[in-house]
C-alpha cells in the first residue's frame, strides 16, 4: 500500500506503538507493505485490510466472487484502468462500480472519482484479487502496462481538476493577486482575487468541483486531505510565468465544506529596495540612519495587511552582508532569504517565540527579526538583547506610532527598559497608486481642499482595462516614523500618555499616517478618498 503511515494511524488501536513502529522501520516510510509486517496468526493480512477499508469507508468485496464480466472492461478506457490499478465492475444506470486495492491512497481514490462525467463508487479489493483480475480483462492491452511511479498518479498535468487549479493560480498572479480565496457557498463555489487590497469576485468552477479541488490543492500543499475538520496550514511552491511563487494555504471548516486562502508570496519581491517602499526623502534618510545602529529596537505597527513584514524585509536586505550574523524567527517564514537564518515557530512542539529566541542569542546574531512581539517573555527577551548589543526588528499590533510605547507597558515592559532599549517606532499602511494609464488631474472641490493642503490640482484614474477598470494599479505605503529622542524617551521614562508622545514626536518633525499619505496625494501617487479610506482611524484626521 501507498501510505504505510495512514495505516499505522488507522491500525493504532490493534497493535502497540513499539510494534507499529517496528514494522514501520522494517518497511520504511513509503515503500514495502506494513500490512504484511503486522500480520500474524492472530491478525491476517485480509484482516487488516478489511479495518483500513472499513475506516475510509469503502465496503471490501472479494473479487474472486464477484467476477466482472468481460463486457465490463468497456465502461472504462484501458489506459485508466492499467494506469490506476482500479476494475471496472459494473454500471447502474449513471453511475460506476470501480474496484481499487489500496484505500490508504486517498489521492488516487480522489483522482477517480473525478476523471468521469458520471458518478462513481469505488469498492475496496485485495490487490492480488486486483492485479488477478486487470490480466484476464486486459490480457492484450492497446497500450503497455505503466510502471508504477513514485509521484502520486494526481500529479499529472493532464488531469483535468489540476489544470484548473493550475489555471485559478496562474490568474491569480496574472492579476496581480496577494491572496486566492475558494469558498464553497450554499449553490455555488465562490474564487475571489485580492488585488491591490481589495477583493474582486471572478467566475468560479461547478460547485461539484469544490471537493476535487481542495483535495488537489491539499495534496500539493502537504496537507492531509483525509483531515475536513479542523483548520490546517500548508506551503506550495511553484513556478508561474516563469516566476518562483511561494504559496501560503490554510485552510478551515465551515458550514458548506472546506474554505482555502493561498497568500501568493511573489519572490521577486523581495528585489525591494529601501526607495521602493514610499518613503519621502527625509523619511528615507531617518529610517536608514535607525536600522544602522548596532544595537536598540526598531518597531513596525499596522494592522494585518498593512505591509509591515514587507518593510521588515526589505531592511533584512539591506542590512544582509557577510560581516554581519542575521537571525529571524517567524510564524510561519513568509519568504525564504539567502544568508540570513530563518526559524519557524512551532508552538506544537514548544519551539515558541520565547523559546526560539532563547537560543537564537547563544548564537551569537548581530540582528534578530521577530515576526511579532505578542507576550511579555518574548517582549523581555527582545529588550535584554536590544540592551545587550543587538539589533532587534520587529512588528506590533497597534494603530500607530506612539501607541507602541502604550502597548508594551500593557504587556508589562519596565518603562525605564522601554526608553532605553527602542531607537525607533514606524507606523505604516498601504494606499492603492493611481493608475498611470488612465491617470488625469481635476480641480478639487471646497471640501478637498480643506482635507488636504492647498493645492491646485488633485489626481485621479479614470478607470481603463490595464486596472481592471478600477482607476488603480499596485500599492504604496504611507508611513509615521517616529525616531526616540532625548525628549520622548524622558516622557517614556515619565509614563506619559499617548497623546503627550504624539504632541512631542509631531515637534520633532513626525508626521502623521494622514498627513504622509495628503503628501503622496497632493503629490499624484495616490487619490485623497483613498488616503481617507485607510486613516479614518487617525487621531488627527
Amino acid at each position: 500500500m501507498r501510505n504505510n503511515h495512514y495505516i499505522a494511524e488507522i491500525l493504532g488501536n490493534r497493535f502497540s506503538r513499539k510494534t507499529i513502529e517496528t514494522a514501520l522501520q522494517q518497511c520504511g516510510p513509503e515503500t514495502g507493505d506494513l500490512l504484511d509486517q503486522l500480520a500474524d496468526e492472530n491478525c491476517s493480512r485480509h484482516m487488516l485490510f478489511s479495518d483500513v477499508a472499513r475506516h475510509v469507508g469503502m465496503e471490501q468485496i472479494e473479487l474472486d466472487e464477484t467476477v466482472p464480466a468481460s463486457s465490463a472492461a468497456n465502461l472504462i478506457d484501458p489506459e485508466i484502468a492499467l494506469r490506476y490499478r482500479t476494475v471496472p465492475i459494473r454500471k447502474t444506470g449513471t453511475a460506476l462500480t470501480l474496484a481499487f486495492g489500496d484505500p490508504s491512497d486517498i489521492e488516487t481514490l480522489d483522482t477517480l472519482r473525478y476523471l468521469f462525467d458520471t458518478p462513481v463508487e469505488i469498492v475496496a479489493a485485495l490487490p492480488e484479487q486486483i492485479e488477478a483480475t486487470l490480466k484476464r480483462l486486459y490480457s492484450e492491452p492497446t497500450t503497455p502496462i505503466p510502471e508504477k511511479k513514485e509521484e502520486p498518479p494526481v500529479q499529472s498535468d493532464d488531469e483535468p481538476v489540476i489544470r484548473l487549479v493550475n489555471l485559478l493560480i496562474t490568474e491569480g498572479f496574472n492579476q496581480r493577486a496577494s491572496d486566492i480565496h475558494l469558498e464553497p457557498l450554499s449553490a455555488t463555489f465562490r474564487v475571489r482575487y485580492r488585488i491591490d487590497g481589495a477583493l474582486r469576485e471572478v467566475e468560479g468552477p461547478p460547485r461539484r468541483l469544490h471537493p476535487s479541488v481542495i483535495s488537489r490543492i491539499k495534496i500539493m500543499a502537504g496537507m492531509k486531505i483525509s483531515e475536513k475538520r479542523l483548520p490546517q496550514d500548508g506551503r506550495i511552491e511553484i513556478n508561474a510565468e516563469g516566476r518562483p511563487l511561494d504559496l501560503r494555504v490554510s485552510s478551515i471548516p465551515t458550514n458548506h465544506g472546506e474554505s482555502i486562502v493561498m497568500r501568493i508570496l511573489d519572490k521577486q519581491t523581495l528585489q525591494l529596495g529601501l526607495p521602493n517602499l514610499g518613503f519621502h526623502e527625509e523619511d528615507h534618510k531617518t529610517f536608514q540612519r535607525l536600522i544602522q545602529y548596532p544595537d536598540g529596537i526598531l518597531l513596525v505597527t499596522g494592522p494585518t495587511g498593512s505591509g509591515k513584514t514587507t518593510s521588515l524585509y526589505a531592511c533584512l536586505n539591506h542590512l544582509n552582508q557577510p560581516d554581519r550574523k542575521i537571525i529571524t524567527v517567524e510564524d510561519p517564514v513568509e519568504y525564504q532569504l539567502n544568508g540570513i537564518n530563518q526559524v519557524r515557530v512551532r508552538s506544537d512542539i514548544g519551539l515558541t517565540f520565547s523559546a526560539a529566541l532563547r537560543s537564537m542569542l547563544r548564537q551569537a546574531p548581530n540582528i534578530i527579526m521577530i515576526g511579532e512581539i505578542r507576550d511579555r517573555e518574548t517582549a523581555e527577551i527582545a529588550v535584554n538583547a536590544a540592551l545587550t548589543g543587538h539589533l532587534v526588528l520587529s512588528t506590533l499590533h497597534t494603530n500607530d506610532a506612539p501607541s507602541a510605547v502604550t502597548r508594551l507597558t500593557d504587556i508589562g515592559i519596565k518603562p525605564f527598559l522601554i526608553s532605553s532599549a527602542v531607537r525607533g517606532i514606524m507606523a505604516q499602511r498601504l494606499v492603492r497608486t493611481i493608475c498611470g494609464s488612465c491617470k488625469v488631474s481635476y480641480a478639487p472641490s471646497a471640501t478637498e481642499q480643506q482635507l488636504a493642503e492647498p493645492v491646485s490640482s488633485l489626481w485621479k484614474g479614470e478607470g481603463c482595462p490595464a486596472c481592471g477598470h478600477t482607476g488603480y494599479h499596485g500599492r504604496k505605503g504611507i508611513f509615521e516614523l517616529m525616531a526616540i529622542n532625548d525628549a520622548l524617551r524622558e516622557l517614556i521614562y515619565r509614563k506619559a500618555s499617548t497623546a503627550e508622545l504624539r504632541n512631542a514626536a509631531a515637534a520633532g518633525g513626525m508626521r502623521t499616517l494622514r498627513e504622509d499619505g495628503l503628501r503622496k496625494a497632493a503629490d499624484g501617487e495616490t487619490t485623497l478618498s483613498e488616503v481617507l479610506r485607510v486613516t479614518m482611524g487617525d487621531r488627527n484626521g
